[in-house]
């Protein structure tokens, strides 16, 4: 009875409420600019001035994990993204995966901060990607996570407003050896494995900055010593492909594996379907030869695989020169020639 008489007096107090008082609040209230100043006798005058939104918005979605996967003395680590995501858009938009580098020892998923923002200001999904690096991991597991965040990105097109028809990837150092892989590789099953494996791993356009695509010639622009260097077991591209001997891993040099330096070799999966690609060189690089990006533009000309390689006159591995406009325009340029359908800003 007493439950009756709750719901009762619960009905009839809802009756009772005023019929507006439910009534959403406006959604833009007029603007009165300045209503509490305009009294002010001696009142300083402010200027006004018009801006023309030529811009995207962009948003920043940090710490996204885009796989759990095994690494020494841990079963499950989280690999992470960082996306950039224009607000302002009408349909998908393309995504960019950008890989940073880190001389096989890190992947810092924060570099290439001016590279990133300037592909987001231009209509493009950006996501940042960590990825296991020696020498607690080895060959292939960094190129697998490469290919595992193209497959998450794909898998969740619909939640980052994302056109999964229209994925490239960028990257320098070794993040570019990863990109031009990933490209190379693009339109085979060979390194994918883990989760989303209903999506593919391809991408439509790669960009390989101060790139890797030969590991035995690393050096080969440079004195005989430097080349010695590169030949050690210390060498950080012997641990990336050999592992640590103390843990499992063969001991010795590049050279000392020559088969398995052949296979950590993006220049050796070039087939008819590898991604359009580009790629971009200083003339001052004294950390990766010049002679690595053309090795494996010559080789991509050959297989009449679309591509372009560019000198970057002065610049350095990386540095103040891979931040200017002129470069970073032919970067864009390259990717609204692939990725977009009309090359025209899909957020405007």
């Amino acid at each position: 009875m007493k439950k009756k008489s709750l719901l009762a007096a619960l009905l009839l107090s809802a009756l009772l409420v005023p019929a507006g008082a439910f009534a959403a609040a406006p959604e833009t209230p007029d603007v009165h600019v300045d209503a509490a100043t305009e009294h002010l006798t001696d009142k300083a005058p402010s200027e006004t001035i018009r801006v023309k939104p030529e811009k995207a918005e962009i948003r920043q979605i940090s710490n996204v994990v885009y796989e759990q996967v095994p690494m020494r003395g841990y079963p499950n680590v989280a690999m992470k993204m960082d996306i950039l995501q224009p607000q302002k858009r009408t349909a998908p938009l393309p995504a960019i995966v950008f890989i940073t580098g880190g001389g096989f020892v890190n992947a810092n998923k924060d570099n290439g901060a001016q590279l990133r923002m300037h592909l987001a200001e231009h209509g493009y999904v950006v996501a940042s990607i960590e990825y296991r690096v020696a020498p607690t991991a080895r060959f292939p597991e960094p190129l697998e996570d490469v290919k595992a965040s193209i497959r998450y990105l794909k898998a969740n097109a619909q939640k980052y407003h994302i056109d999964p028809a229209r994925v490239g990837v960028i990257g320098g150092s070794a993040g570019g050896y990863l990109s031009a892989f990933a490209g190379t590789t693009s339109g085979t099953t060979t390194f994918d494995t883990g989760d989303n494996l209903d999506v593919t791993s391809d991408v439509r356009a790669a960009v390989d900055l101060y790139g890797l695509s030969d590991l035995t010639q690393i050096g080969a622009d440079y004195d005989a010593e430097t080349q010695a260097r590169h030949r050690s077991p210390g060498a950080t591209e012997a641990l990336w492909v050999n592992g640590s001997p103390v843990f499992g891993g063969a001991d010795g040099g590049i050279p000392a594996h020559p088969e398995a330096a052949a296979a950590a070799n993006p220049i050796n999966y070039i087939w008819r379907k590898s991604a359009p690609m580009l790629l971009m060189h200083g003339t001052a690089d004294t950390v990766v030869s010049p002679s690595e990006t053309d090795l494996l533009y010559q080789a991509l000309q050959n297989a009449r695989i679309p591509s372009e390689r560019y000198l970057v006159e002065n610049a350095q591995h990386g540095g103040v020169y891979w931040v200017q406009d002129k470069v970073l325009d032919i970067i864009t340029n390259f990717f609204d020639r692939y990725l977009k359908n009309d090359g025209a800003s899909l957020w405007q």
